[in-house]
């Protein structure tokens, strides 16, 4: 009886550390041979890319594949601590191990102290990983594939760029580069529904220090409440425009690489400015966050449904884990992209995957060998 009592409080104890001990080294295993398996696949597939670019190996190993990384490991940590912890915990299962422990007096929720306190670990360290080091890392990748890969040279600028400076006035830029040049600027002011005035300018270069653009020539058209057209050739440009050249990168590709205050700023810049690019900074900000906490909930999914022995053992258990844990990553991008297109409020279709599979797990925790 007093064993029992022992056994009941959340302390930590040999059982703990014999857990935590599992799932933490299942889960380290796993991500250690799949980055391996990751890298040596890629590098098979880029080594005609850096043969012919001279990327020397100081560039490859540090400013690619040390900044890959990071990202690999957050986009499947999910679905690496799902299959950890079914894995061992099945096995466990198998060998009658959890049998024992529930018989000896640990309660089911007891058992489950050292899972979060293993799924707590990797939520933080997705959440250090997510708001601060992966932008930082992405930052380095994208400037590697820039320098030495051809089909990348251009990868962060569309052909075409329309942007919105402020309410009524939107700027289109046309084949814009790394070298801060574009062939075509346009600045169109409109009055309600009408362009009451647009400046033209071809061959433009901007200054990203100052945010001063100008050209050799340019021509402003204006159109009256009549509907009459006066054009107006001028020579010299040197305007200044509410846009910021990072604004001109494709918008995922640019907030992927923003830190969580940068990308926050960011936000409130494209709100003042009334910007269509909205859904897709809020659904990058709630995913930082949201991913992480999905941890906790694949945790309980994981062991509520391993924990029993069924015939099949192991290898039931991990294929019927693998199905609901892509089923989450369907569901998650199927939603993302209802919220960039503002189908649905952006909080509500971030979250809701997590709100779906919490039932499913709390369902299945209550289904669970008690």
């Amino acid at each position: 009886m007093k064993e029992k009592l022992h056994l009941s409080w959340p302390g930590y104890k040999i059982l703990d550390r014999y857990i935590l001990r599992k799932f933490l080294g299942t889960y380290a295993f796993a991500i250690a041979m799949i980055t391996v398996i990751l890298v040596v696949f890629d590098y098979a597939e880029r080594v005609d890319n850096f043969t012919e670019s001279h990327a020397p190996w100081s560039a490859i190993i540090f400013d690619y594949y040390i900044n890959f990384i990071p990202d690999f490991i957050n986009q499947f940590s999910g679905l690496f601590t799902f299959i950890s912890v079914i894995f061992f915990t099945s096995k466990m299962a198998g060998q009658t191990e959890i049998v024992a422990m529930l018989s000896g007096g640990v309660s089911f929720r007891r058992l489950m102290w050292p899972y979060f306190l293993g799924s707590l670990a990797i939520m933080l360290l997705s959440l250090v990983l997510n708001l601060w080091v992966i932008p930082e890392s992405q930052v380095a990748c994208v400037n590697f594939r820039q320098t030495y890969f051809k089909k990348y040279k251009n990868e962060q600028y569309d052909r075409h760029i329309y942007r919105q400076t402020e309410p009524g006035t939107f700027v289109y830029v046309r084949g814009f580069n790394t070298s801060n040049r574009a062939t075509y600027l346009a600045i169109e002011r409109y009055e309600g529904t009408v362009i009451a005035e647009t400046m033209e300018a071809s061959d433009v270069e901007v200054d990203p220090t100052t945010g001063r653009w100008k050209a050799e020539r340019y021509m402003i058209r204006r159109t009256d409440a009549a509907g009459n057209e006066t054009f107006e050739q001028l020579r010299d440009l040197d305007t200044l425009i509410n846009l910021d050249v990072k604004e001109l990168g494709r918008i995922e590709q640019t907030v992927s690489t923003m830190k969580i205050g940068e990308l926050n700023r960011f936000l409130e810049q494209q709100r003042h400015k009334g910007s269509d690019s909205i859904n897709i900074i809020e659904v990058e900000r709630h995913t930082r966050f949201a991913y992480p906490m999905a941890t906790f909930i694949l945790t309980l999914i994981g062991v509520s449904l391993s924990s029993r022995k069924v015939r099949g053992g192991t290898g039931l258990h991990i294929g019927i884990g693998i199905v609901l844990c892509f089923s989450y990553i369907m569901l998650s991008r199927l939603f993302e992209e209802f919220a960039k297109s503002g189908g649905l409020p952006v909080m509500l279709a971030v979250w809701v995957p997590n709100i779906v599979f919490t039932i499913i797990g709390i369902y299945l925790y209550r289904k669970a060998p008690k």
